[in-house]
């Protein structure tokens, strides 16, 4: 089975999926008799290339990487994200355009788009995921496709998927976790002696942090991720402005030491409960003891605990995640998408 793939970005996380469809290429058609083609990919800085019959994957990563641009590539001129899912012939879009927490855009038009073209449609980005969750699916299965989204609360680890095929019948109740592994590193290394501005210098430096960092600090990524953890596991459609929200700049050196004298660490904790139709969310640092499953969770490392009606307490830990497990999360999509097509 050949399927077209076209990618809209191809920034890290795009060039590290790139690399995995090359390396598993013939995993995937000796396990799942799957065979795949790029034929277009489109990004923020390095132009757009579209070329029905395949691009060369491993020329398009040496040219972005080496500063060129794509449209030295394409063989159909492109003006922009959505001309380029309008022209570009594929049976699959990745999409991974930056997060926009306040309206999901312009990625819910990117991969309204893709659906209404009869794309299966994966993403990355969590704001279509809490803004259009409802109208995206349905548009999928008004069309006969799938919107997937996997790697958007715990890059590739199987959140998403766990409750859609592993968990039948099993009831969310609440969660806790940790889900934000930038703070968690920033923690840890305050932990070690690091000031909290040193500690998210390091965080910039090794690619973990944004040049501003108040996303992670101040608890928005995190407060987004709880957002559709419930909007999709919960069926309760949650903004990230309903979060209560308190991020770790509060969090001082002396508060930090003192933790560890009793035992102790801080933790930005995630969490939400629903009682009948109604959820409350939460996003805080939180002192947590050895006896708690969050307690060893170090580094980039996250967490989440489930609690159903089924099955009392259910963990998944995912150990410093990074573009390449990201990328693993959009490759399960895709092959989800498709093998029972």
């Amino acid at each position: 089975m050949l399927s077209r793939l076209a990618l809209l970005g191809f920034g890290n996380v795009g060039r590290a999926l790139a690399r995995l469809l090359l390396r598993k290429e013939s995993e995937l058609k000796a396990k799942y008799d799957l065979t795949f083609r790029v034929t277009g990919i489109a990004t923020g800085k390095h132009g757009a290339a579209i070329d029905p019959d395949g691009l060369d994957l491993e020329n398009a990563l040496a040219l972005v990487e080496g500063g060129g641009s794509l449209s030295a590539l394409t063989r159909i001129p492109v003006t922009g994200p959505l001309d380029f899912i309008r022209l570009v012939p594929a049976d699959v879009l990745f999409e991974n355009s930056p997060v926009n927490v306040d309206t999901g855009q312009p990625a819910i038009d990117h991969l309204r788009a893709a659906l209404e073209r009869g794309m299966h449609a994966i993403t990355a980005n969590k704001g279509p995921v809490v803004h259009a969750y409802r109208e995206l699916t349905a548009l999928a299965q008004a069309k006969g496709r799938k919107f997937y989204f996997e790697s958007t609360v715990m890059d590739g680890a199987p959140i998403f998927s766990l409750f859609r095929s592993a968990l039948p019948a099993a009831q969310l109740t609440s969660f806790r976790g940790i889900l934000n592994s930038t703070t968690n590193l920033i923690l840890g290394r305050m932990e070690a002696g690091s000031t909290f501005d040193d500690a998210v210098h390091y965080c910039q430096e090794i690619g973990l942090a944004e040049t501003d960092p108040s996303g992670d600090v101040d608890g928005w990524d995190a407060s987004i991720k709880v957002a559709a953890l419930v909007t999709v596991l919960m069926g309760i459609p949650f903004k990230p402005r309903q979060v209560d929200r308190t991020g770790i700049r509060g969090i001082t050196a002396e508060m930090v030491s003192e933790a560890k004298t009793q035992g102790k660490r801080w933790k930005l904790v995630c969490s939400a409960e629903k009682n009948g139709n109604e959820v409350k969310g939460r996003v805080a640092p939180e002192l947590v003891s050895p006896s708690s499953t969050l307690y060893s969770v170090e580094g980039s490392s996250s967490i989440v605990e489930f609690h159903t009606d089924t099955l009392s307490s259910l963990a998944i830990v995912e150990g410093n995640p990074g573009p390449e497990t990201t990328a693993y999360g959009l490759l399960a999509d895709f092959i989800n998408a498709v093998k029972n097509r």
